[in-house]
């Protein structure tokens, strides 16, 4: 049975649910994420519930750790949305509620790892990148432009790594190279005997490939297959315009996928 991977939820629910229905209408039964639940949106709660409520296990993406502790290297929209973003944790009146999301938060890892099981190849999971799990991001221009910095993040991967953090989906080889969806033929990439594989599985609640569709991947045996889904961008753009303390732009920004 296949694995739903999501990752980049960034407290839109409208996306979470999509994407939620989606993988329920598929008869997924496991589901897993790569952290960033919060941030930017306008629902963090509902989308920390969600994700208490629905996957096996969470990492901590930096959006998440910024709740926790600090928003550190963030643009100005960044640091306000977490700063909001802990007064709507800190704002519920239920204290066991309240403590259960918390203890959530604490529990999430910077990595893990899953051994080859059935034909599928062992898997390492991290947020970021596997040098720096939680801050690292791995662009698409790193497969050509940055090579010791590609060859040091292979050099930590058994077989296959993945990845959210940069919002672009796609499949790293050690050849190196990039391939976005687009050009794998039907969003598919299947395991190669002889090469390593980063894989990013996009953004749920903030794509940044140019597409406003969400994006998550299905992980079976023998490959990866991208998908995308539809939601009412609109409307989760109007919540965050409703909020004061939420930068317009991180609305308008969903339009475009950007």
């Amino acid at each position: 049975m296949a694995t739903a991977v999501i990752s980049d939820i960034h407290g839109n629910a409208d996306a979470l649910k999509a994407v939620l229905a989606d993988i329920a209408g598929r008869g997924i039964q496991r589901i897993v994420c790569l952290g960033d639940i919060v941030g930017y949106g306008p629902e963090p709660l509902v989308c920390v519930d969600l994700v208490r409520e629905t996957c096996a296990w969470s990492l901590m993406g930096n959006h998440d750790f910024a709740v926790l502790y600090e928003p550190t290297n963030f643009n100005a929209s960044a640091e306000g949305s977490a700063y909001w973003t802990r007064d709507q944790f800190e704002k519920e009146e239920n204290a066991a509620l309240r403590a259960a999301r918390y203890d959530f938060l604490h529990s999430l890892r910077v990595r893990i790892a899953e051994p080859a099981v059935n034909g599928s190849p062992a898997m390492l999971a991290v947020h970021g990148s596997p040098r720096r799990p939680i801050n690292e991001y791995i662009f698409p221009d790193d497969a050509m432009g940055a090579p010791d910095k590609m060859q040091s993040i292979f050099d930590r991967v058994e077989k296959l790594c993945l990845v959210g953090h940069t919002h672009v989906p796609g499949v790293f080889t050690d050849e190196p190279d990039f391939y976005p969806p687009a050009e794998l033929g039907e969003a598919v990439y299947r395991w190669q005997a002889d090469e390593k594989a980063v894989v990013n599985v996009g953004s749920v609640g903030q794509p940044r490939d140019m597409d406003p569709r969400a994006s998550y991947v299905l992980l079976h045996t023998d490959r990866v297959e991208f998908i995308r889904i539809a939601y009412d961008v609109a409307a989760v753009a109007a919540k965050i315009k409703a909020i004061p303390q939420l930068s317009p732009w991180l609305g308008e920004r969903l339009f475009e996928g950007r």
